[in-house]
């Protein structure tokens, strides 16, 4: 099967941790185990990855500088694209020994200029903070914020992603049985302009809804969505919580999750389903288990 596997942010920096290249590095590593499994058993992979940590740090740094000097979120979305692409090739070449190639794709995303999420920033970005401080930091820097949990975050807009126009180079390199990992944090987002010309916007592109959008023009079999829990529950968060092995695009509709947990990926499941591949949701370390319908949450047109 052609899968395209999907990192929450868990795979780079689980909460709490410190942002350190160090932290980021150690749990690329145990993703790259998991995902090497998925590789031996025969599948063709695609992996693609979130950046919400990683490029608010870098927009953090980049507002020491005089305001016309920081760097646009584009340009640092393709940063961090670079920077966790070479971790996750390197970790992953060093889990196969060696004897497959892995490449890293700068991707391009096209998004709709006048999309309405520009108008509605709801992608959070950057470390968490407590309500006070990310006021104050929110004042001085003219951010959009949002509670996330217990603390605050910044938000950014995040429109929704129409094309990849990269999808013939791609299918190069798995003619050629290449592993790549590419649309790093949802891509770069660029809009195109009256003349054909594509141009970066300031935007952060859902990394699930891209994923979902990736292995559509790709034709992928299956599409993994792998976070830190093992599958989607109902009455989540209750004493009568339990793990659903298997949902169609209708009934994961019907379960009504927030957007700002399960609901994103349920969405992006949805869709990938209804173009006729199956989605598969859980924990990054049960990757082969879920494929094989051991594990994890199952969303897929009925039969």
């Amino acid at each position: 099967m052609l899968v395209v596997a999907a990192l929450g942010g868990n795979a780079l920096l689980r909460r709490g941790e410190p942002m350190t290249a160090q932290a980021q590095r150690a749990n690329v590593k145990r993703a790259a185990v998991a995902l090497a499994a998925v590789v031996r058993a025969g599948h063709q992979l695609v992996i693609t990855h979130g950046n919400g940590p990683q490029v608010g740090l870098l927009a953090l740094q980049g507002a020491s500088y005089k305001p016309d000097e920081a760097y646009p979120l584009d340009v640092l979305g393709a940063e961090t694209e670079g920077m966790i692409g070479y971790m996750i090739e390197q970790e992953l070449e060093n889990a196969l020994g060696h004897d497959r190639p892995v490449a890293t794709l700068l991707t391009q995303v096209l998004v709709d200029r006048s999309d309405p999420a520009f108008g509605k920033p709801t992608k959070f970005v950057g470390p968490v903070y407590e309500r006070e401080e990310a006021e104050a930091r929110a004042k001085a820097a003219g951010w959009a914020i949002a509670a996330d949990g217990s603390k605050w975050r910044r938000v950014v807009a995040s429109p929704r992603p129409l094309n990849i126009p990269h999808i013939p180079v791609l299918k190069l390199l798995l003619d050629q049985g290449v592993i790549i990992i590419c649309a790093g944090g949802g891509g770069i987002p660029v809009i195109q302009r009256d003349d054909g010309s594509l141009v970066g916007v300031e935007a952060v592109i859902d990394k699930d809804a891209a994923s979902a959008l990736l292995a559509r023009q790709l034709g992928a079999d299956a599409l993994l969505l792998l976070t830190d829990v093992d599958g989607v529950y109902r009455d989540f968060g209750t004493d009568s919580a339990r793990r659903i092995a298997h949902l169609t695009p209708p009934e994961a509709d019907a379960l009504g999750a927030p957007a700002g947990s399960m609901g994103p990926k349920l969405s992006a499941g949805c869709d990938f389903a209804l173009a006729g591949g199956f989605t598969g949701i859980g924990q990054l370390e049960d990757a082969l288990g879920i494929l094989d319908g051991q594990a994890g949450t199952r969303i897929e047109s009925a039969k």
